[in-house]
């Protein structure tokens, strides 16, 4: 089983990473899946969606829950029956949970030139102090410090350029924060980075 990575950032808050290599159907096999999973995943086209949604429920397994366990509102949030917090993810070959008695987003992407091209609908005063080197890591992490922050915020209609900044960062610090400011909702969180195999892992917690 390819439990790739597992963070253990404090006895509030875990994470831990998938390294999706196996196929469908050997993902499935171990798996029970409730009605509501059943039908999401045969609802997707892509075998990689698939993999990814089938590894969140792998990862579930690992820290003692089952797919019976995760439930979603309204709104397209996971949570969880037991009252913990859970963030899921998941981009190609990975994917990710965070569970923590507080609240948390997180976020892997894998690092594409594509990015630079979009960079400007998620990013203002970041440009500030954005170094010349590692460009698309940098972005990434800025736009994985963001979805992150985007998916912690109650009730969503959020923009990314204005309304989520992230303070000054270098790639080696592998740290910042980040704030929502919207309306009356003015939060700072504590955002965590790190590159993993062409990938960016990043997590929003306060």
């Amino acid at each position: 089983m390819p439990l790739y990575k597992k963070i253990q950032h404090n006895k509030h808050t875990q994470v831990l990473v998938w390294e999706i290599t196996e196929p469908k159907n050997d993902l499935l096999k171990s798996l029970t899946l409730n009605i509501r999973s059943n039908k999401r995943l045969e609802g997707m086209r892509s075998e990689l969606h698939q993999r990814g949604f089938l590894s969140v429920r792998h990862l579930l397994r690992e820290v003692g829950y089952t797919d019976h366990d995760l439930f979603y509102t309204d709104d397209g949030k996971p949570h969880l029956k037991d009252g913990k917090h859970i963030s899921i993810t998941h981009s190609f070959t990975f994917a990710a949970i965070a569970i923590s008695d507080y609240e948390i987003g997180i976020d892997i992407e894998k690092n594409r030139e594509k990015i630079i091209r979009i960079a400007n609908k998620f990013v203002a005063d970041e440009y500030d102090f954005m170094a010349e080197e590692n460009v698309v890591e940098f972005l990434t992490v800025v736009w994985g410090a963001k979805e992150s922050l985007f998916k912690i915020h109650p009730d969503g209609g959020l923009l990314f350029k204005h309304h989520l900044p992230i303070e000054p960062f270098k790639l080696s610090d592998k740290k910042t924060r980040g704030w929502i400011k919207k309306d009356n909702f003015y939060e700072v969180y504590q955002i965590f980075f790190e590159i993993l195999d062409g990938f960016t892992l990043v997590y929003a917690t306060n």
